[in-house]
């Protein structure tokens, strides 16, 4: 798998997808390893003795020499690398190449990932490749392989845990980006119910961490029987093009919450007769029941942040976590209310309307609006609300979410948080005659 390294501030993405790589590695992986000088620094232990961890660490010819010569290259890179967004992991990793495909313009990026590798073989060349460039931050993705080698998911899930332990104490203000164990297939040896143990040990072990953002990167690839989907996995392990561009699309608005992507401020100005809801710098005209946040730009608990136009709602450390931010001011009239947002995979939110709630999610894996065709997943989306007579009619991108909500004869607007990241934009309303 393929590691990459952002530089700027201290961000910790660690994005942790424990992807098996099978043992007859693909023809790309070994096209990457160029015939580099190899340091004997670099080479694979020859024991399990007096290393950290537990489980497996590949031994095949084949890896041996992929590991030291990707490990000798980045050597000569130290110094050029500093402060970067590290990728971490294996085959998957590895596979996006060096840049990452150009997925995030703007960031310094590092690929640290090495086909093959393994849990435990991360844990031992972490502060080399990737301590030492004092990485802004870091996207872990590891463990597959370590499925394919018998290992089981305590073993696994106990190694991630001390990766995560060393990058913390590291810097304990750098965020870690966890990303779940993406889906593979009972053919390659990772059935999805061990994939789902993982993923459950992975979660319970950050709970509570505010340094830990999860990403639910599992149900993005998984298919209804919890395996990966041929057309975004052609061999059942690897992702495509498409599946690449889907992952990067779900943490694009992580980096941007963290001050990596997205830095400009939002120059949007509402249509005629439209007024702003939110200013785009801070948390005026908002708060919860029995307070407002005027002129801060983040709610007490930091559920809420106001971020170069965006409105955001952070993921609960907690993994789930009901939270509701409400305008200060109500609504007595008819009223057309616009506004965009942008959901993390699987995130679950709302926009309460005086009162009720419309379901705001990413929908096509949250639902309830499933079948929708014009929903940009991980992209931003126009919702519309259009209330007339104490009923409302919503629609996203067109499409018809509710045709007739009912709703109070007044009343503020809200935004709900529960689960994941949700990020509103361009909150405007009209008040009708």
């Amino acid at each position: 798998m393929t590691l990459t390294s952002t530089s700027r501030h201290s961000l910790l993405v660690v994005s942790i997808v424990l992807t098996l790589s099978a043992t007859a590695q693909p023809a790309r992986d070994k096209a990457e390893a160029s015939p580099a000088k190899v340091d004997s620094r670099f080479q694979v232990p020859p024991t399990d003795d007096g290393l950290p961890g537990a489980g497996p660490i590949r031994r095949y010819d084949w890896f041996r020499t992929l590991w030291a010569q990707r490990r000798s290259g980045w050597a000569q890179r130290v110094q050029q690398d500093q402060h970067a967004v590290v990728f971490l992991g294996d085959s998957i990793t590895q596979g996006w190449g060096d840049g990452l495909g150009g997925s995030f313009p703007g960031m310094k990026v590092a690929n640290r990932g090495i086909s093959g590798d393994t849990t435990r073989g991360v844990l031992i060349r972490l502060q080399e490749d990737v301590l030492a460039l004092k990485p802004g931050g870091i996207v872990l993705l590891i463990g597959t392989n370590d499925l394919e080698e018998n290992a089981d998911a305590e073993i696994i899930a106990g190694n991630l845990k001390l990766i995560l332990a060393a990058l913390k104490q590291h810097n304990a203000k750098m965020p870690v980006v966890l990303c779940q164990v993406f889906p593979s297939s009972v053919t390659k040896k990772r059935p999805a119910d061990q994939i789902r143990k993982i993923n459950q040990l992975l979660a319970d072990a950050v709970k509570g961490d505010a340094q830990i953002t999860l990403i639910e990167t599992w149900p993005l690839f998984a298919d209804a029987q919890g395996d990966a989907k041929p057309e975004e996995f052609p061999d059942l392990l690897h992702p495509n093009q498409a599946g690449y561009a889907k992952w990067a699309a779900a943490l694009r608005p992580i980096f941007a919450t963290h001050g990596f992507l997205e830095t400009e401020p939002d120059n949007f100005t509402p249509e005629p007769g439209f007024v702003s809801l939110f200013n785009g710098r801070d948390l005026t005209g908002w708060g919860y029941v029995t307070n407002n946040f005027d002129g801060k730009s983040a709610s007490g608990d930091g559920r809420y942040v106001a971020k170069n136009g965006r409105l955001i709602v952070t993921t609960p450390p907690e993994g789930r976590r009901i939270q509701q931010l409400w305008t200060t001011r109500e609504f007595p009239k008819d009223f057309i209310l616009k506004l965009e947002f942008r959901a993390t995979p699987n995130a679950d939110s709302g926009i309460f309307v005086r009162k009720p709630q419309l379901q705001c999610r990413d929908y096509l894996i949250a639902g309830p609006y499933k079948n929708l065709k014009q929903y940009k997943p991980q992209d931003w989306n126009e919702v519309v609300v259009t209330l007339k007579n104490g009923v409302a009619h919503c629609t996203c991108n067109g499409e018809v979410l509710e045709a007739a909500l009912k709703v109070p004869e007044t009343g503020p607007v809200g935004l709900e948080g529960d689960r994941g990241q949700m990020e509103y934009r361009r909150i405007r309303l009209q008040e009708l005659p």
